[in-house]
């Protein structure tokens, strides 16, 4: 089990201990080449709090500067998340972030210095969303339960329902059999189940920008299961001998995803704490001059 950031770093003042070897090297080898680090984070119970409505979701504004001061000075800062990229963009404000990287839908789309790229919706989604009506209907969902239409996925949320686990429950199995008539792969979440397109998850979206920018080192955080493909390319790579810190940003919904991690912190306010650190050690390493990083191979 991975500790918490309670503490302190006498290595790195500001900075926490990682419970694992693996992740104390990670953690060195990230500040001792900023420009060739590779930062990557989870938006939802990451960047921003889990909030009944996901249109609602914001990221939290010291986030976001903590984001930008690492992309200054670090070699490649981006979120991956399963959300639509520019749709995430715009939730983190990275107006105020330039150099920040969206990857969309795990990885599917590319958000970059305001321009995006995506694919064309999967085939079975439109299905899938013309049969989701019914579906909920015919399983007796609760009223509370609510539909996300997004560019290249559905989800069907229960947090606001009466009783969230019981329903997510309830409507596993029908969700299942949606996504397999369509070709759809099913994604669980924090009382979500997404259908979206099969063949991408954030560990192949964390492995093809390592494969693009040759980090020296790599960090991810997250809070999901979703984000367990992430912790598991951190560990790939890592056996490849690219150092690299996977951090569990703690919740209660979620605690099986602390024993995956080198570093558990206190929900999105401990990965701010967590990237305010690294910063500071990165901007005592190289100063923070605010100029193009370094992206040598």
């Amino acid at each position: 089990m991975a500790a918490s950031d309670q503490g302190g770093n006498e290595v790195f003042p500001g900075l926490p201990v990682p419970q694992t070897e693996a992740g104390r090297a990670g953690l060195t080898a990230l500040i001792e080449q900023p420009r060739r680090s590779l930062i990557g984070v989870d938006f939802d119970g990451t960047l921003a709090p889990i909030v009944a409505d996901p249109a609602t979701a914001r990221a939290e504004v010291a986030a976001t500067a903590e984001l930008a001061r690492l992309a200054r000075m670090g070699g490649t800062v981006a979120i991956i998340t399963g959300r639509p990229a520019a749709e995430a963009a715009e939730f983190a404000d990275l107006r105020a972030a330039p150099g920040v990287i969206v990857l969309g839908h795990y990885g599917r789309e590319r958000w970059e210095d305001g321009s995006l790229s995506t694919p064309a919706p999967p085939p079975g989604l439109e299905t899938a969303r013309a049969e989701l009506p019914g579906l909920l209907a015919g399983a007796g969902a609760d009223s509370g339960t609510f539909v996300e239409y997004k560019r290249q996925a559905v989800a069907v949320h229960t947090r606001r329902a009466a009783q969230p686990e019981a329903e997510l429950e309830l409507l596993r199995a029908p969700l299942a059999r949606l996504a397999d008539r369509t070709g759809l792969a099913v994604e669980p979440g924090r009382l979500v189940i997404e259908l979206r397109p099969p063949g991408s998850n954030k560990g192949m979206a964390i492995r093809e920008l390592a494969a693009q920018r040759s980090p020296a080192a790599i960090m991810f955080c997250g809070d999901d299961l979703g984000d367990l493909p992430a912790f598991a390319a951190v560990r790939e790579l890592r056996a490849e001998g690219t150092p690299g810190l996977a951090v569990c940003s703690g919740s209660a919904e979620v605690p099986e995803l602390a024993s995956e991690a080198d570093l558990v912190v206190d929900g999105p306010a401990g990965v701010i704490r967590l990237l305010a650190g690294l910063a500071d050690a990165f901007a005592a390493q190289g100063g923070e001059d605010g100029s193009a990083p370094d992206q040598g191979q």
